[in-house]
């Protein structure tokens, strides 16, 4: 059922980036979290290129034992005291939300000869209950995170609330686009800002057309997380 799920939704995202997004190419992150690592090794079996996960220690314990070629994606939030665990697992950091956690992650990646890629992740709802910079302060984390070394800032990130009616997603989507738009002709020189991470399983189709290349995808593919 897996990779019958995994083909359904990658047909979907080509669907939709074929009207929306023609000239780029858009990443499906396979959410793990809370999937055992059978059901780890059938996505990626079956084509899955990246997987995301939310926990630095189910991800470290899985990491020892998946035994397969695949991208790493960290979407959950980062405590600086897991800086060192998350810079040797990941390949892509969604969630990096303050100075002081980059400041932190740029001193591990320093210490395992790393450029470690991230991306900012930004509150545009101004939830309470969610991580992410708001978007007055983004500029001035902007300036500060391209002059660290051993980090890499490729894009942006964000979660949309969860709407009864996911068309609500579509001011904050499209607003995030054009945000990214800004961020992309802006003069930051050690970044390559390629990347808007945002829509998940109940909202990834209205994401791709209002901007997304990346998208989070979990439940589509593995059916409702085993707690």
């Amino acid at each position: 059922m897996i990779r019958e799920n995994l083909h359904m939704v990658e047909k979907t995202i080509e669907q939709h980036a074929a009207l929306h997004l023609p000239e780029t190419p858009v990443k499906l992150v396979a959410v793990t979290k809370n999937h055992d690592i059978y059901a780890m090794r059938e996505a990626i079996d079956a084509g899955a290129g990246a997987i995301g996960e939310n926990r630095i220690q189910e991800a470290m314990e899985k990491y020892e034992t998946l035994e397969r070629d695949v991208e790493w994606h960290l979407i959950g939030h980062l405590q600086t005291n897991k800086v060192r665990q998350a810079v040797r697992i990941f390949d892509l950091i969604h969630s990096v939300d303050s100075e002081h956690l980059a400041i932190e992650l740029d001193k591990a990646a320093g210490k395992a000869d790393k450029i470690q890629k991230i991306l900012l992740q930004v509150n545009l709802a101004r939830e309470e209950s969610k991580f992410g910079i708001y978007k007055e302060d983004l500029p001035s984390l902007l300036q500060k995170v391209v002059r660290l070394p051993n980090i890499q800032l490729c894009g942006l990130m964000c979660i949309a609330p969860n709407y009864d009616d996911t068309e609500a997603c579509r001011p904050l989507f499209h607003e995030m686009y054009e945000i990214f738009k800004q961020v992309k002709e802006m003069d930051l020189k050690t970044a390559n800002i390629k990347y808007l991470s945002m829509g998940m399983t109940h909202d990834y189709q209205i994401a791709i057309e209002e901007g997304a290349n990346i998208v989070r995808v979990g439940t589509a593919i593995f059916g409702q997380r085993q707690y």
